[in-house]
């Protein structure tokens, strides 16, 4: 279960759109949930805990069934963060913070230069300055207790891949030469069910490399 986190403009969605194409790995993404839900989404409190309340259920659906989810909401407290671990050991399942960094200036500047012809900005929410003050005030960085993995949100996604995989190969996730090789398209478990899934030894991982 890979989890984000990161200013707004700091590239998470692209991380998530890439890691599902690349690691054929099963999205759920806030964005595109809300818009397919609502027309005129309000990003107000009770649209927000519908829109967690349906990510969570996806997420336990995938997870149950041993395929791997990144998880495309931004986790911006710590008490969600903590219940998004807790949602991942329940089902046996590797728990990955990455932290996407970016200075402030140049993460606004992404919110404001967004094309909504493509396919990582269609659904992003609008903002302006002070909406993005508003949700920058709201957030709160890993603490010295959480386990986390930060990557720069400048870099490209073939960097950013480098060092995820990395992350995946000290839980046992891929091989030695899956990082080594920076293999694009391991061989891993898609959404095909897993009928074996719930077994404490296939649980943790879905990645098969053959």
């Amino acid at each position: 279960m890979i989890c984000l986190y990161g200013y707004p403009g700091s590239g998470k969605s692209y991380v998530a759109r890439h890691l599902e194409e690349e690691l054929q790995i099963a999205h759920v993404s806030a964005d595109k949930i809300r818009h397919e839900l609502f027309a005129h989404p309000r990003y107000d409190a009770q649209e927000n805990a519908i829109i967690a309340h349906l990510m969570n259920y996806m997420t336990e659906e995938f997870l149950r069934a041993g395929v791997s989810v990144v998880y495309d909401i931004n986790a911006m407290r710590s008490s969600q963060r903590k219940r998004l671990r807790e949602l991942a050991r329940q089902h046996k399942a590797e728990y990955v913070l990455v932290w996407l960094q970016v200075d402030i200036e140049n993460a606004f500047l992404r919110t404001q230069r967004r094309d909504r012809r493509t396919q990582d900005d269609k659904y992003s929410e609008d903002l302006t300055k002070a909406t993005f003050n508003k949700q920058i005030s709201m957030m709160q960085n890993p603490g010295p207790d959480e386990d986390y993995l930060v990557i720069s949100g400048k870099h490209s996604f073939l960097s950013q891949r480098s060092a995820i995989l990395s992350r995946l190969y000290q839980f046992g996730a891929v091989t030695g030469s899956t990082v080594q090789n920076n293999i694009t398209a391991p061989g891993l478990v898609n959404l095909v069910p897993n009928p074996n899934a719930g077994r404490v030894d296939l649980s943790r991982r879905n990645i098969n490399i053959t």
